[in-house]
């Protein structure tokens, strides 16, 4: 028998309770830097060695934390369901728990490519990614093609390379279980709208949504609680 596919679209609040911080809740800041010095391409060319050790720090930062039971419990479905993982965020806790089909919308924090290459609307080629895992890089640390060496982060300003995987993913899903977003993120907020129309929505947010949809069913509570809360629904129905 065909195993149902379930898309899970996660965002900041699914690893906020493994100790990541987010910048949404903070008025911008984001680990004490504004949003646009160190999460913008205009705050590359501003200041790249400012953006290098930020995001150095918070590579050196995934060492410190662990998947937590929301991060385990989407890993888990996979025991069941076809699953694909599509993801705003950039840490490696949802491989690190177990899921084995993980888009990253947003790029991969242990990840670097030159600044040069491949960032525009066609996207990038896997070949210029070079994963360091939690190494720093500097000013003067130069990819094989002798540029600069920046994170494989999609920043404010650049265009989504992923968007049309996570599209088709969204597409096929029997199922779309939304975890952790606020769906204030564009182009990663409007994914739900591609969702077959009889393909039921889950989000799990301990927070009053700003989206309506007769599809939505609204878990309201943080990820962990509410992933219990989701299985035995599912559960309930299969």
């Amino acid at each position: 028998m065909k195993r149902k596919k379930i898309t899970v679209l996660t965002g900041a609040g699914v690893s906020a309770e493994s100790g990541i911080s987010t910048f949404r809740d903070s008025d911008g800041l984001w680990e004490n830097h504004n949003v646009e010095d160190v999460a913008s391409i205009e705050g590359w060319y501003r200041n790249p060695a400012l953006v290098l050790d930020f995001y150095n720090a918070r590579r050196a930062q995934l060492d410190d934390v662990r998947p937590n039971a929301a991060h385990i419990a989407i890993a888990e479905l996979e025991n069941e369901y076809d699953v694909t993982v599509v993801t705003q965020n950039v840490d490696n806790l949802h491989e690190r728990a177990g899921s084995t089909r993980v888009i990253h919308l947003h790029g991969e924090l242990t990840k670097v490519r030159p600044e040069n290459c491949c960032n525009d609307r066609d996207g990038y080629s896997e070949a210029t990614v070079f994963d360091i895992g939690n190494d720093e890089i500097h000013i003067g640390d130069l990819a094989p093609n002798g540029a600069q060496l920046r994170p494989h982060i999609v920043w404010f300003g650049e265009a989504v390379p992923k968007i049309e995987a996570a599209i088709d993913a969204v597409e096929a899903a029997d199922i779309l279980l939304i975890v952790g977003t606020s769906l204030q993120v564009y182009p990663a907020a409007g994914l739900y709208r591609y969702a077959p129309v009889h393909t039921p929505i889950y989000i799990i947010d301990p927070k009053e949504l700003s989206v309506r949809d007769g599809r939505l069913t609204h878990i309201k509570d943080v990820a962990t609680k509410g992933m219990e809360t989701f299985k035995k629904l599912i559960n309930s129905k299969s």
